[in-house]
């Protein structure tokens, strides 16, 4: 099979020269507009100025919930879940944080519940309950705007694998569910998936943290030929949490190297080499598949290094999916038709391949993936308060009526009420 998709492959890659001297010629147009529209009918990221259409009010917290878990691991400021700690570095000095709690449209508590590693560098989310439920107390018995409306007015970073579900395992995240205190809150999480008891109603889904400054840092020559067909590195199976197998990722990175290990279209294994990223520029599309969560960072890396990303993970939400025009820049594959990939792949028409790749190279679609330091218009930080700003103005129902209660604050696992 492999051999006879030879002479496409090598199509492909001739027809991406071509297509890398067109972006090259259009660079010039692209910088000019790279907080419009895309040409097309592809939308484009959208490019709200937030300043002015909403107040934010940052909660003065002890250092014990934040700088004081970032003292003890610095290694918490570059893993994927590093979001939450930028998100509220960004929000100290921007123009929408007000000091006046009364005109505050919301509230954000910053607690770094992601910053807990193991000797590894691999954030374990047991102990994330207990933090966040000691962080909400707080705020409760130190200021009156919690308990006006139980948290429906206030907003909570939780890029954990499963958001709020808090674990890493899908069935163990399910049978704990979203920490019963943020069951009014609005959640900017990472993990996104319909019909899921993971997914509260109103959540933000975001990107995970990619470092923007290395990647910048990796860049290729533009002129380079994309000569690999199908791009992946990372774990196929993770016996160490799944000793028994296809669990890990529902089976689909296991079908992926069972199916095409020896396929020479595809590109896999699990090295993870030095020149990853400059792979990943020399690919027509790469490979993000699911893990133990419906996303990773591969997502990221593949839109910023213009591969198209090929989505193997069901019912995902994707981030920012109404201002990202994902179903025309990304190639989607159910997880059951993996062992059709190469077919599948194959057969995507060459003026579709090149259109999708047009679109990748638009700099406001990458720039609204990526949380950059500083903040630079249109990133992911933009987009999340764009998307706080449409939540708004509040539904009256939000303000409880003096001494109203909705949420039980003895709700949840047993172990997740021990003190922090």
């Amino acid at each position: 099979m492999g051999r006879e998709r030879r002479p496409w492959a090598a199509a492909a890659a001739a027809a991406a020269l071509l297509l890398v001297a067109s972006c090259v010629a259009a660079a010039p147009l692209l910088q000019q507009h790279q907080r419009g529209r895309i040409s097309g009918d592809a939308g484009g990221v959208l490019d709200d100025n937030p300043v002015g259409k909403l107040k934010v009010f940052v909660y003065e917290m002890p250092r014990k919930y934040n700088q004081m878990l970032l003292a003890k691991d610095s290694r918490c400021l570059h893993h994927m879940f590093a979001a939450e700690i930028f998100m509220h570095q960004f929000l100290l000095s921007s123009a929408v944080r007000t000091l006046d709690p009364e005109e505050a449209d919301w509230f954000y508590t910053p607690v770094y519940t992601t910053c807990d590693l193991t000797p590894q560098g691999f954030p374990l989310p047991f102990r994330a309950p207990r933090i966040m439920r000691s962080a909400i107390k707080y705020v409760a018995t130190t200021w009156p705007y919690w308990n006006r409306t139980e948290g429906a007015d206030h907003f909570f970073l939780t890029p954990h694998d499963f958001g709020a579900c808090f674990h890493y395992q899908e069935e163990r995240a399910m049978v704990r569910g979203i920490l019963p205190l943020l069951r009014r809150a609005t959640l900017v999480q990472t993990f996104g998936q319909r019909n899921h008891v993971c997914l509260q109603e109103g959540s933000i889904s975001i990107p995970p943290y990619a470092n923007p400054h290395k990647m910048q840092a990796h860049l290729i020559n533009p002129g380079t030929p994309r000569s690999i067909f199908v791009y992946f590195r990372g774990l196929f199976y993770d016996m160490g949490n799944d000793p028994e197998g296809g669990y890990y990722a529902r089976g689909a990175r296991a079908s992926v190297w069972e199916n095409f290990k020896d396929n020479p279209l595809f590109d896999i294994s699990t090295e993870h080499p030095s020149t990853y990223y400059e792979d990943m520029q020399r690919a027509i599309f790469c490979l993000c598949p699911l893990g133990w969560a419906p996303w990773s960072p591969r997502l990221v890396e593949a839109v910023v290094f213009g591969c198209i990303p090929v989505i193997i993970a069901d019912d995902i939400v994707l981030p920012f999916a109404d201002a990202i025009p994902w179903e025309q820049i990304s190639v989607f594959v159910a997880e059951r038709d993996v062992p059709r990939l190469d077919s599948i792949l194959t057969s995507i028409p060459l003026q579709d391949i090149l259109r999708k790749q047009r679109l990748l190279a638009a700099a406001s679609v990458k720039q609204a993936l990526l949380f950059h330091q500083p903040a630079r218009p249109g990133d992911a930080f933009d987009q999340i308060l764009n998307g706080l700003a449409r939540k708004l103005p509040h539904a009256k129902g939000v303000f409880l009526q003096p001494g109203e209660k909705v949420l039980d604050w003895d709700a949840g696992l047993e172990s997740d009420l021990k003190p922090w």
